[in-house]
């Protein structure tokens, strides 16, 4: 759900986007740290914020960090 929000952001398109860890972080919503497989050796931190259920707003991309590799570890950003 976030996919297009990233590639607007970067300017590009992303024909790999897999998620392949998570964090969670309870705040007035959720937020979501995933790191995404973007393709080759390449990995995208996304920090998603999904809001309260009786607010009824869509995921937002809040803050990304690209240039990542498999290994990096995945931490509050």
């Amino acid at each position: 759900k976030v996919k297009s929000q990233l590639e607007e952001k970067e300017g590009k398109t992303f024909d790999i986007f897999t998620a392949v860890e998570f964090k969670t972080q309870v705040v007035a919503g959720t937020n979501y740290f995933i790191k995404v497989h973007v393709g080759n050796d390449e990995f995208v931190h996304l920090r998603v914020f999904r809001s309260l259920p009786h607010e009824d707003k869509p995921l937002s991309l809040h803050s990304y960090q690209s240039s990542k590799t498999k290994h990096d570890e995945l931490s509050f950003f």
